[in-house]
């Protein structure tokens, strides 16, 4: 891999430059550590499986030992595996190989919401049965004793037999098939090591890319036996979902989203976080428009037939503040309370003119 040195130094706890000029200087310091890892053989496949295996940029690290980083709940980062295989057969995003977007930034539609063609609409239709289809695979295998990795590892595989490719793999370096959010991580969670508890509720997100479109959708579980108050939380999310989804219609207007999902929240006694978004999302993993969840947002527009976006409400028990790991991906709640979401691609449909078609479809018929 390309930052295998980057992963061997920050596995050993050495300390790593964050500029080229720094690393240039300390260039001298850096090589005898590499002379070290291949003396004592941990410069090799089988080594890199042992320890902390994913850096993000140079100087954000996953390792529970960081002496500086204040854990707001009880979960820390454990060891990840090694990278999973997608074949060579299977269609993939630009971001496959180096990590990096290409079209996705410099997209016009970052600004414009796209309305899909039919042929568009069809192949997101395909592509969110089989996000379904391997989201309802991950559920079967989630019991205690079980690793997000070990979950991760079946959305792979179910992924890739479906013909997908699992859209979170190398976009912007996360090193994984899917996101696992554990109890206080909210979002963005890196499947790893740890077994799933008895008590614990876990999100898991899944995104595949099919004939060029993604489909994007999560949920959150049980692990065993889960206290009142979880359950309710869990409880309280989905029903934020059913409602935002219950107003998309042509002419709704996206801020409105937000206000459904904050008044049902409130009154239940939670908090919505606000640092994320649902987003559009069709041959382009993200863009316009953004979907925000809570009250009172800035949301520009309003919805138009053949529109496709998520909405995935996070909810919070306690307050909405989020905190980032120094991985730079997950994302936890500031007091380490335990946050929910659930999430679905939506496409806003005309029903007036579909329910009209449908009456002159029964008249042709009878005549």
């Amino acid at each position: 891999m390309i930052y295998t040195a980057y992963l061997l130094l920050i596995a050993r706890n050495v300390f790593l430059c964050s500029s080229q000029d720094c690393f240039k200087t300390s260039w001298s310091s850096h090589k005898l550590v590499h002379q070290k890892l291949k003396s004592d053989g941990s410069l090799t496949s089988e080594g890199l499986q042992i320890d902390w295996l994913y850096c993000l940029k140079k100087g954000q690290t996953r390792t529970p030992q960081l002496p500086h980083f204040d854990w707001t709940g009880s979960l820390r980062p454990y060891p990840i595996s090694k990278w999973r295989v997608v074949p060579g057969t299977i269609q993939k995003p630009d971001w496959a190989i180096d990590g990096i977007p290409k079209i996705e930034p410099n997209s016009d539609l970052q600004s414009r919401v796209e309305i899909k063609t039919a042929s568009q609409i069809e192949r997101m239709r395909e592509t969110c049965r089989i996000a379904r289809e391997v989201l309802d695979a991950a559920a079967r295998f989630i019991r205690p004793g079980v690793s997000t990795d070990e979950i991760d590892d079946v959305v792979h595989e179910a992924t890739i037999a479906a013909g997908g490719y699992p859209s979170p793999l190398n976009y912007h370096f996360f090193p994984k098939s899917c996101c696992t959010s554990v109890n206080e991580v909210i979002c963005h969670g890196i499947p790893d090591a740890r077994k799933l508890e008895d008590g614990d509720i876990v999100n898991v997100d899944v995104t595949v890319y099919y004939k060029g479109v993604h489909g994007d959708l999560n949920e959150t579980y049980f692990v065993g036996s889960v206290d009142e108050e979880s359950q309710r939380l869990v409880r309280c999310t989905y029903e934020c979902l059913e409602k935002a989804i219950s107003i998309v219609k042509p002419g709704v207007r996206f801020r409105e989203v937000g206000e459904v999902i904050n008044r049902h929240a409130s009154l239940s006694g939670f908090s919505v976080v606000k640092s994320y978004c649902g987003h559009g999302i069709g041959e382009l993993f993200h863009c316009a428009p953004n979907i925000p969840h809570y009250s009172r947002n800035k949301a520009v527009g309003v919805m138009k037939a053949g529109q496709t976006f998520s909405i995935e409400p996070m909810i919070n028990s306690g307050i909405w503040r989020d905190r980032l790991w120094p991985d730079g991906w997950t994302a936890v709640t500031s007091d380490g309370k335990r946050s929910a979401q659930f999430e679905h691609t939506l496409l806003v449909s005309d029903y007036l003119l579909y329910l009209q078609n449908l009456v002159k479809l029964y008249f042709l018929i009878s005549a």
